[in-house]
């Protein structure tokens, strides 16, 4: 399953961060991050709880970049 979140982050530097982070979480098979578009397109492992992971997805961007922000 994939989805689009839209995001909101200051620059591509910090985008980069969210996507790492993103893609080092626990469920996502996939995420990429298009900076420009200010969205987070996510492919979920199956049997993933999607809400659960973006929670995740959520907690590990805010880690690295702290004011940064997914809409779910």
């Amino acid at each position: 399953m994939t989805r689009n979140y839209k995001i909101d982050v200051d620059c591509a530097n910090c985008a980069n961060k969210m996507e790492e982070a993103a893609n080092s979480t626990e469920g996502v098979k996939k995420a990429v991050v298009n900076f420009m578009a200010l969205k987070m397109k996510v492919e979920f492992e199956d049997g993933a709880d999607e809400k659960e992971v973006m929670k995740k997805v959520l907690e590990n961007c805010k880690k690295v970049e702290d004011d940064c922000e997914i809409y779910l």
